[in-house]
């Protein structure tokens, strides 16, 4: 009786998840959740929704893991608070809700609120932005010609460096990463920022700036600026074959910057305890990740994307360098995702993921070594509902890490994921 009930669970919320998407509001210029979104960057500048008054999107996201996977290390009782076996069970569920209102012909506005998250399990409001796409609401045709290419947005949201934030998992928004895991190295923030965007035939041009900082204040002496910039090349050039090939680059000033470049996320990685040391349990939220922590850095990201029919390439080559340049120190990360996408919509995918990071925290620091590997499958049940299933093993490697609780540390094993988007 139990298992009927549960699975009279599963189908009443699938059933709720379809009705409540054929009643959403089409929007101007958005990205649209499910796999309808996948592979979609900036937003386009094409429209073909006519603006017919105030109109209020509400949509939302659920995901949640479960998790098998071991860890270990050349100590013993140094990991887990003394426990040194991981568990196999199902991680806290996230959730997200998401408004978006189109208020004007070509003016739109976002907001999300992680309902539940691993670092945060209150809800508060992760960030949001305006996006501007023309000004008829100034003036009927105003800066038309500038518009017809520009793209202006403005916030306290996720900043525009690099292409992998499009692909990952925005805590329970996970439905566009093929995988369960972010990269090591996470180019994530969330910041006050102004940014413009410029695409016209297949050319795309990015320039922003924000104040580096996740938690604002005016306190004197802290008046940082971050400027970030992104030019590429994307173009559908056949029916079969898309081609994407973006440079990025950050640079953070010293005038007081707390660069959260790396630490951005407030919501918690996705590898829920591994490598959770006794003496640094309060950081065991983003376990399985790595973030350098400088206060200014200069980093830059370059990221191809191809697309022939069902088979699809995303790569990562990032270099990341100490603003302070007394002590030096920088990182090269590899990320590569080859996936094959199948099925009458495309709707089954198997693929994998290399992700690497090598560097020096400063000069006079010895080598740190940090790779992974994916292996997985995915099924959109429906286009707004996505089940996976990966193999993941993490390596620590290098002299920076021997006679700590990483030397010889990896984890390993398998987690399935269950995601909703709409």
């Amino acid at each position: 009786m139990k298992t009927l009930i549960k699975l009279a669970g599963v189908v009443f919320a699938l059933a709720l998840v379809q009705v409540l998407q054929a009643q959403q509001t089409d929007l101007q210029y958005f990205r649209t959740p499910g796999q309808k979104g996948l592979n979609v960057f900036e937003t386009p500048k094409t429209n073909d929704v006519e603006y017919q008054g105030l109109k209020v999107r509400v949509g939302g996201d659920f995901a949640i893991q479960f998790q098998g996977l071991s860890h270990s290390n050349d100590f013993a009782d140094t990991l887990g608070m003394g426990v040194r076996e991981l568990g196999k069970n199902f991680n806290l569920p996230t959730a997200n809700l998401n408004v978006d209102a189109q208020l004007a012909d070509g003016l739109r506005v976002h907001l999300r609120t992680y309902l539940s998250s691993r670092h945060h399990t209150e809800s508060y409001v992760k960030g949001g932005y305006i996006q501007v796409d023309n000004l008829n609401f100034v003036s009927e045709g105003f800066l038309q010609n500038f518009m017809n290419v520009a793209t202006i947005r403005f916030g306290m949201d996720d900043i525009n460096y690099g292409d992998a934030h499009f692909r990952r998992s925005d805590n329970a928004c996970a439905i566009y990463n093929p995988f369960v895991g972010n990269y090591i190295f996470d180019a994530f923030t969330t910041e006050p920022f102004a940014e413009v965007t410029i695409q016209t035939n297949g050319i795309l041009g990015v320039l922003g700036a924000t104040n580096g900082r996740l938690n604002q204040s005016p306190t004197v002496g802290d008046q940082g600026i971050v400027i970030y910039a992104k030019l590429g090349y994307d173009k559908q050039l056949s029916d079969d074959l898309r081609l994407r090939l973006t440079g990025s680059i950050y640079n953070s000033s010293g005038d007081g910057t707390r660069d959260y470049l790396y630490g951005g996320d407030r919501a918690g990685a996705r590898y829920y305890n591994v490598m959770w040391l006794n003496s640094e349990a309060a950081d065991s939220d983003f376990s399985g990740r790595y973030n350098p922590g400088y206060k200014t850095q200069t980093a830059f990201q370059v990221n191809p994307f191809v697309k022939y029919k069902g088979l699809e390439f995303f790569g990562i080559y990032e270099m990341v360098n100490n603003g302070d340049s007394d002590a030096g120190g920088s990182f090269t990360q590899l990320g590569a995702e080859l996936l094959y996408r199948f099925g009458g919509r495309e709707q089954l995918y198997v693929g994998g993921r290399y992700n690497a990071i090598t560097g020096n925290q400063t000069d006079a620091a010895a080598d740190l070594k940090i790779n992974r590997i994916n292996l997985g499958a995915g099924w959109f049940l429906t286009p707004n509902t996505l089940a996976k299933l990966e193999y993941v093993m993490q390596k620590y490697d290098g002299d920076y890490y021997l006679g700590t609780g990483f030397q010889g540390g990896e984890f390993s094993g398998v987690m399935l994921e269950a995601v909703i988007g709409f």
